[in-house]
């Protein structure tokens, strides 16, 4: 007789088990390799930083030549909070370079610049700085929201407010040649500062 062969039915599987979550080891290692990561990123740019802001400071001087009439120029009308410049976390002061950058551009495209202004050097000084902020977001990890809300006095808001007295000091004096020299000068300083920063990124 032929032999009948059986098989085994088919047992659904064990839902009483929680499911396995990653060691508490796996998880610091991740986050170590995120950060290594990213201090690798910010130390490949390291070539770079040490020029940028210079570079950006003699394109704005093509660009930016002393008005036709001479300015009377009043002392520090906007008032830069330099504590955000005493930083030893590498992130923060790229999330704070970042920050600046992105307002500095946003003034420099303005349509309201002196016809005395050189355009070439204008679009050129825009395009470094639009690089250079894409190169900055490789030095902040993906929780980069996070690291920039850190830092003394909420930094983004601090940084807004400076930026938003330059406008306003624009829009009051109608962005006369003059007005624009001003904001010039400020330009110049926030690079400085930029510099300053480049270098806590280390």
């Amino acid at each position: 007789a032929p032999t009948r062969t059986t098989t085994k039915p088919h047992q659904p599987p064990d839902h009483h088990h929680p499911p396995t979550m990653p060691a508490p080891t796996t998880l610091t290692l991740l986050l170590l390799l995120t950060a290594l990561n990213t201090i690798l990123a910010c130390h490949h740019l390291r070539p770079r930083d040490t020029t940028f802001a210079w570079d950006s400071i003699k394109t704005l001087k093509a660009m930016a030549p002393i008005p036709p009439q001479p300015c009377q120029h009043q002392q520090a009308p906007f008032p830069f909070p330099d504590t955000l410049l005493h930083n030893t976390h590498p992130q923060q002061a790229a999330a704070t370079a970042q920050h600046i950058l992105e307002k500095l551009f946003a003034i420099l495209s303005a349509q309201s610049t002196p016809h005395h202004w050189d355009d070439q050097a204008r679009h050129r000084l825009l395009n470094n700085l639009h690089h250079y902020i894409h190169h900055l977001e490789r030095c902040l990890p993906a929780n980069r929201m996070l690291i920039k809300r850190q830092g003394p006095h909420n930094l983004m808001l601090t940084i807004n407010k400076y930026f938003r007295r330059i406008h306003n000091f624009l829009h009051a004096h109608n962005h006369s040649a003059c007005a624009w020299d001003h904001v010039r000068l400020e330009v110049r300083a926030s690079f400085q500062r930029v510099d300053t920063l480049i270098r806590q990124m280390k």
